[in-house]
C-alpha cells in the first residue's frame, strides 16, 4: 500500500480521536490512609485527569475480588472491592467523568473468574449441579504405574500446569492462569447470557461507555483438549495456547456480545459504545482484522503486543522473563507493522507503550539513569503521540514514572506472576538443570515484571509521593521526592507539560496525526527511528534520537518546526533522546 493511501477509507468516530488514560485503581490515590486506592481517590484527583486533555478514562478491576492477581480474579461483577469503595462510588465517578467531558470504560474480565464465584462455588458442588458444565470438568488420566495425571500436559500463563484437582468432586478444572481463576465454558449458552446480564448489562444500565474486553481471543477453546506437542524437554506441562487462542467459535462468540448487548447501549452523549479487546498471540494482521474490521460488527480495535512484548520470551512459556536483546530496527518494524496493516481497509489500530502488565517505558525503551530520564520521557511521548490510532496513556506515563529500583528484592515484588516464574527460576537454579536462570529471571523482572507498571502513583513529594497518609499496599518509588506530579505541575519544561502540549497538538492536527498513513524512512538506522506521516496533502517528519550521542538529523526541506523536546534545536543535529517533528501546511 503506498504511504500516500486514503485515509478517509477510516470514517472518523469520536473513539478514533481520543485520548484514552488507564486507571489502576490499587495505585491511583489513597483517599482514606488503608494503603489502597479507591474511588473517592479517584474522584479526588478528577481536575488533575482532565487538565491532561483526556477523553476517556478506563478504570481497570475494581470488582469484588479475593485479590489473588489483582482484580482479575472477580468474585461478584455486580460488586466493588470494598477497600475501593461501593458501587454507588462507581456510579458517582460515571458522574463525574460524564461532567468533565470524559466517558468512563471498565475492564471486561469474562474468559475466567474467581474460584470464590458463587458460579464457581456451585459448580464444584456437584457433578450434577446446574452449573457443573459453567466451567471446564475433566476425569483424571493415569500412567502406567496408576499415578493420577491431569487431563492434558498445558502450561498455564502464570507458570504451572492448566489444570487442578478438586478432591470434592475427583476431577480437574481448568484455568489458563493462576489455579484461582477458573475458565469459563463459553460453550455453555446459559453461562453466555448469565455473563452478559451480570458482567455487562448491569454496568451498562449505570452510563459507562464501553468496555475494555481482557483476554479476548481465549473465550473459544479447543474442547477436545488435544495434547500439547512437547517443545521443553525439560518438563511435563508445555506451552499451548494454540488450543486456546482463536479458537473455532470465537468470533461468533463476539458477534452475539456485539448484537445482543453491545449494540443496545449508547454513550452519554448519544454515541455508540466502544471496545478495545486485549488480542494476544496474534501475529498476523490478517487475524487481527478479523477482530477490528467495521464491516464485521465485532470490536473496534484490539491492543496488539509485539510492542511491549519487545526483550520478552514467547507468551505462555517459561522463557517470558528470559531477556533478549533487541534493537532498534526491530522496534521500527513493529511500529511498521502495525501502523500500516490498517491502510486500504477498515479497521482500525491502537497506539500505546505502557500498561499494567509491563515495565515501563522510559526503563524498557530509552534510558532511566538520572541524566536521561527526563529527556528520554518526552522523547517517548513524542514518539507515541504522534502515530496513528487511538492513543493509550498508562497513568504516570505523563509525568515519566520509572521502573522499580534494580536494588529492590524479589520481596518487594507483589505480582502472583512474578513469584510463580522466581520460585521457578529457584527451583531450576538448585536442582542443576538452568544454573544461571535465578539471575537471569531477575534480570528479566527488574525491566518487565508487571510490578513496576503498579507501583503508586508520585503525586507530591510528601511521605508516601502523596499516595496514602498510611501504609501502601506496595512500596512507593524511592524517588518519588523527585518524579512527583505537583512539582511537574509548576514546571513548564517537564514531561508532564510536554505530554499535556503534545496531546493539545494531536488534537489540532489530528488529521494527520490520528488518521494519517505511515512511511518509515530509514529503517536499518540502529540510532535514530525516522518516519512521515500523510494525509492528502499535509506531511508531518518525526525523527527521534535514541542514543545518548548527537546523530544527524534529516534534511526537513519546505517543513516547519512544530515542536522539539529540546528548547534549543541544531539544524542538522538531533541531541541525545530529543525528539521531534516537523509539518507542512
Amino acid at each position: 500500500m503506498s504511504p500516500h493511501a486514503d485515509p478517509l477509507l477510516h470514517k472518523p468516530q469520536w473513539w478514533k480521536e481520543a485520548t484514552f488514560y488507564q486507571i489502576y485503581p490499587a495505585s491511583f490515590r489513597d483517599s482514606n490512609g488503608d494503603g489502597w486506592g479507591d474511588i473517592l481517590g479517584i474522584l479526588e484527583k478528577m481536575p488533575y485527569i482532565a487538565s491532561l486533555g483526556i477523553d476517556v478514562v478506563w478504570l481497570s478491576p475494581m470488582f469484588e475480588s479475593p485479590q489473588i492477581d489483582m482484580g482479575y480474579d472477580i468474585s461478584d461483577y455486580e460488586a466493588v472491592y470494598p477497600p475501593y469503595g461501593t458501587v454507588q462510588d462507581v456510579e458517582k465517578l460515571v458522574h463525574e467523568c460524564h461532567r468533565n467531558g470524559m466517558k468512563l470504560i471498565l475492564d471486561l474480565v469474562v474468559n475466567h473468574t474467581s474460584d470464590q464465584h458463587k458460579w464457581f462455588q456451585e459448580s464444584r458442588s456437584s457433578k450434577d449441579n446446574p452449573k457443573r458444565d459453567w466451567y471446564f470438568w475433566r476425569p483424571a488420566r493415569y500412567d502406567d504405574n496408576g499415578n493420577r495425571m491431569p487431563p492434558t500436559n498445558y502450561r498455564s500463563y502464570f507458570a504451572g500446569g492448566t489444570w487442578t484437582w478438586d478432591e470434592h468432586t475427583q476431577e480437574y478444572y481448568l484455568h489458563l492462569y493462576d489455579k484461582s481463576q477458573p475458565d469459563l465454558n463459553w460453550e455453555n449458552e446459559d453461562c453466555r447470557r448469565a455473563i452478559y446480564d451480570s458482567a455487562m448489562r448491569f454496568w451498562l444500565n449505570k452510563g459507562i461507555d464501553g468496555f475494555r474486553v481482557d483476554t479476548v481471543n481465549k473465550y473459544s477453546k479447543h474442547v477436545n483438549f488435544p495434547e500439547a506437542p512437547v517443545t521443553d524437554p525439560n518438563s511435563f506441562i508445555q506451552p499451548a495456547a494454540q488450543f486456546w487462542c482463536n479458537g473455532p467459535r470465537i468470533h461468533e462468540f463476539i458477534k452475539e456480545m456485539n448484537n445482543d448487548v453491545l449494540s443496545k447501549y449508547s454513550t452519554y452523549d448519544g454515541q455508540a459504545v466502544v471496545t478495545v479487546g486485549e488480542l494476544s498471540m496474534t501475529p498476523d494482521p490478517e487475524g487481527v482484522l478479523t477482530y477490528v474490521s467495521a464491516r464485521e460488527k465485532e470490536l473496534d480495535m484490539v491492543f496488539q503486543f509485539d510492542i511491549t512484548h519487545l526483550g520478552q520470551g514467547p507468551p505462555g512459556g517459561n522463557s517470558k522473563y528470559d531477556f533478549a536483546e533487541w534493537n532498534l530496527p526491530k522496534m521500527k518494524n513493529i511500529v511498521k507493522k502495525w501502523q500500516t496493516f490498517i491502510d486500504g481497509t477498515d479497521g482500525w489500530t491502537t497506539v500505546f507503550n505502557e500498561n499494567h502488565d509491563n515495565g515501563r517505558s522510559v526503563s524498557r525503551f530509552a534510558n532511566d539513569t538520572p541524566a536521561w530520564r527526563e529527556k528520554s520521557a518526552k522523547m517517548l511521548a513524542l514518539w507515541l503521540v504522534v502515530q496513528t490510532g487511538t492513543l493509550f496513556l498508562y497513568q504516570g506515563q505523563e509525568i515519566g514514572m520509572i521502573n522499580a529500583p534494580k536494588e529492590w528484592s524479589i520481596d518487594e515484588y507483589q505480582d502472583v506472576e512474578a513469584h510463580n516464574y522466581w520460585k521457578e527460576a529457584v527451583r531450576l537454579a538448585e536442582n542443576g538443570s538452568d544454573p544461571t536462570r535465578k539471575e537471569r529471571i531477575m534480570h528479566g523482572l527488574q525491566l518487565m515484571a508487571r510490578d513496576h507498571a503498579r507501583l503508586p502513583f508520585q503525586w507530591n513529594s510528601s511521605e508516601n509521593g502523596g499516595f496514602t497518609a498510611g501504609k501502601p499496599w506496595m512500596r512507593t518509588h524511592d524517588l518519588y521526592k523527585e518524579i512527583n506530579a505537583e512539582a511537574q505541575e509548576k514546571n513548564v519544561d517537564s514531561v508532564l507539560s510536554f505530554y499535556k502540549q503534545l496531546l493539545r497538538l494531536r488534537k489540532e492536527h489530528k488529521e494527520v496525526f490520528v488518521y494519517g498513513t505511515f512511511e518509515l524512512l530509514d529503517a536499518e538506522n540502529v540510532s535514530t527511528f525516522v518516519f512521515r506521516k500523510h494525509y492528502q496533502e499535509k506531511t508531518a517528519l518525526v525523527a527521534l534520537n535514541f542514543t545518548t550521542a548527537p546523530q544527524p538529523a534529516p534534511p526537513a526541506d519546505d517543513m516547519t518546526l512544530l515542536l522539539s523536546s529540546y528548547h534549543k534545536t541544531g539544524l542538522n543535529t538531533l541531541q541525545p533522546y530529543e525528539g521531534r517533528v516537523y509539518i507542512n501546511y
